[in-house]
């Protein structure tokens, strides 16, 4: 007997039918003679409805509120689903965030999970009750409802399953599991078996949309064995944890990011502390920067360039200029079109030229690189946004054909 979290996002959950295909699912798991706690996103896109219907009525409406239009969506996909439990013979009860115990911090749209109490849970599992959470959600200090930002009942689910020191954390997609690459734009993509939560992490922040990086970020740190398999078909997926075999592949997986705009600041003045007062600016507006480029000094003036996601391009932009209004001969410069192509691999660490192979598979694709980033497990570059696809093509197929 184990205890078991599922989450299920939102299109396995879109329709009547396949509200009733996860009940089977989760019933099928509880007669095995486990506990049960399930987490659940809103219908299909319903928080994209609710977004829009909220912008209808004001284009600035506060994050507050937002958050409590937002929410909405979760409170119907967990009755139904509870209802559709109990159809089947089972008894099930569901529960919003709050009443799950989800404490977080008071950054609306975004805020952190702070604490779960999990005395609630806990109480209906002991009644042999299968346990449904709205994913996304929680309560802040004021008693007012937040959300966590796309995939937030990923990490809704992970935080659950640390709380209550679950076996297993299940996440339920489209997929069959994590693939070497998008399996619906390469289709000789290779199901993984398993994958570490480094590998795991860097593929979900370069762009894979498999899992959300703050839930691998937080399994990671509370040690919850994920797996990551569809609620369509009935398979085995792919297990992300700490240890994985020891014969692994050299790359796990080439993601790509088009959620990406470059910066570039002209001219600015070579002296120290410039680049550190311009992106602590950033970073306390919670920016997050990727890849930076610096030029060598020339007339007394260098240029800076660095990525941002692109939906946070125009507030970082206008950061920028706030602080450059000071220096005199400075320019922005600003490009949409780009994208990030990036290759993800623990083996990469004890193998020599790997780079070359990347950049060779882009060379062969007439494929211009922009930018470069390296670690220790992942190289990532920019490139034109019009051929990432064809860029990640080139590469899967340099390394895994």
């Amino acid at each position: 007997m184990g205890l078991i979290v599922q989450k299920f996002g939102g299109s396995s959950v879109a329709n009547a039918e396949r509200v009733m295909n996860v009940a089977r699912i989760v019933t099928d798991t509880y007669k095995q003679g486990n506990d049960v706690v399930v987490v659940v996103s809103a219908q299909g896109d319903t928080t994209d409805d609710l977004i829009a219907k909220g912008r209808e009525i004001n284009p600035k409406g506060s994050k507050r509120e937002m958050d409590m239009l937002m929410s909405a969506g979760e409170q119907i996909s967990i009755s139904l689903l509870a209802m559709a439990i109990e159809s089947l013979g089972f008894h099930a009860v569901s529960l919003l965030g709050w009443q799950a115990g989800f404490e977080t911090s008071s950054v609306y749209g975004a805020a952190r999970i702070k604490r779960v109490n999990a005395d609630r849970i806990k109480t209906e599992i002991g009644q042999r009750k299968i346990v449904v959470v709205a994913g996304f959600q929680g309560l802040n200090r004021y008693d007012d409802i937040t959300t966590f930002g796309r995939g937030g009942s990923d990490t809704s689910a992970v935080a659950i399953a640390a709380a209550i020191n679950a076996d297993r954390c299940q996440i339920f997609t489209d997929v069959e599991g994590v693939y070497t690459a998008d399996p619906r734009k390469i289709p000789n993509a290779v199901k993984l078996e398993e994958i570490t939560y480094d590998e795991m992490l860097e593929l979900a922040t370069l762009g894979a949309q498999v899992l959300n990086n703050r839930s691998v970020e937080m399994a990671k740190k509370y040690n919850v064995e994920m797996e990551v398999l569809s609620s369509l078909v009935r398979k085995p997926g792919t297990i992300v944890k700490e240890a994985v075999k020891v014969e692994k592949m050299l790359i796990s997986g080439v993601a790509k990011d088009t959620n990406v705009s470059r910066i570039s600041v002209i001219g600015v003045a070579d002296e120290p502390g410039i680049a550190f007062k311009m992106f602590s600016r950033l970073a306390a507006k919670n920016i997050n920067v990727d890849i930076i480029l610096q030029s060598v000094g020339r007339d007394q003036t260098k240029d800076i360039s660095f990525t941002v996601a692109r939906d946070s391009c125009e507030e970082a932009v206008a950061i920028i200029k706030q602080f450059m209004d000071s220096v005199s001969g400075s320019e922005i410069v600003v490009d949409n079109t780009v994208a990030k192509v990036s290759i993800v691999g623990a083996g990469m660490e004890s193998h020599a030229g790997v780079a070359a192979k990347m950049f060779e598979a882009l060379y062969s694709a007439a494929v211009n690189i922009q930018m470069i980033a390296t670690s220790e497990i992942k190289i990532s570059v920019l490139i034109e946004e019009s051929y990432a696809d064809k860029a990640v093509a080139a590469i899967h197929g340099a390394f895994f054909d």
